[in-house]
């Protein structure tokens, strides 16, 4: 069972509570008992309502995501595609500019099907530029490509050498279990070789992505042991509900919070 002392959780809000305006699953999370939340494309709500209801309920936004472009999944991001460098920075800007005046503290560019690592660090190196003016960081997350075929970052190694790259204080990895089990597994010796570079940890039940109470990864040891190994920030569950009432999957939580 999780020892609950330094575990923080945060509702990915992208996933949880979905069938709610987001203001709305903000509230369902604080009531849920989770510490923080974050988010995938907030723009359609108004930034200065998202940050005095997060203010209100004392839950930190902790990420947002750039745009992905074409949402069928073609794209999957802008920053890598050489040919939408114009499509990409504005993007970039969008994100940037909505997380300063929401409150959120980071910015999680995605990269894209297709492209190339060479103009994914020239955009990253452009958006932790931009970041820096207004303290925030700048995330890339490797992806698997199970789920995502053709993405252009797909693993650790990749992603410490974007960050060595772009040289960017505020360049951080955000390390999601469920992609990463499945690309290179052995988490806990993964990510504790890279600690200090991860910016956010994620986590999913591992293969089917729901609830992390079963499947592959013992979270109730992982996350403490994530802990133990430096890991300072908060754990977000990115999962998707196996049902349609996020709330009713809450048990995990629970257990953790008790454990």
């Amino acid at each position: 069972m999780l020892d609950s002392d330094g575990i923080r959780l945060s509702a990915n809000l992208g996933f949880l509570f979905s069938d709610q305006d987001l203001c709305g699953a903000v509230r369902a999370a604080a009531q849920a008992g989770f510490d923080a939340v974050e988010c995938h494309w907030p723009f359609d709500t108004n930034s200065n309502t998202l940050k005095a209801t997060c203010e209100e309920l004392g839950l930190p936004m902790l990420g947002l995501n750039t745009w992905p472009g074409d949402r069928a999944g073609v794209d999957f991001g802008l920053a890598a595609l050489a040919d939408r460098q114009e499509d990409a920075r504005r993007e970039i800007d969008r994100a940037l500019d909505y997380a300063a005046a929401s409150g959120t503290r980071a910015v999680h560019v995605m990269a894209g099907v297709g492209g190339d690592e060479e103009t994914f660090a020239r955009n990253l190196d452009y958006a932790c530029a931009r970041a820096a003016k207004d303290s925030l960081s700048i995330l890339i997350e490797p992806l698997n490509t199970r789920d995502v075929p053709d993405y252009v970052l797909t693993g650790t190694v990749q992603a410490m050498r974007l960050q060595d790259r772009v040289g960017a204080d505020n360049l951080k990895i955000m390390f999601d279990c469920y992609h990463m089990q499945i690309m290179q597994g052995d988490l806990l010796k993964t990510a504790a070789a890279m600690i200090d570079r991860i910016g956010h940890i994620q986590f999913a039940a591992v293969p089917d992505r729901g609830e992390p109470d079963i499947g592959e990864v013992n979270y109730a040891w992982l996350l403490p042991a994530l802990v133990d190994a430096g890991y300072d920030g908060y754990f977000g569950a990115e999962y998707r509900p196996r049902g349609a009432d996020t709330a009713a999957g809450l048990g995990w939580l629970r257990t953790f919070r008790t454990a």
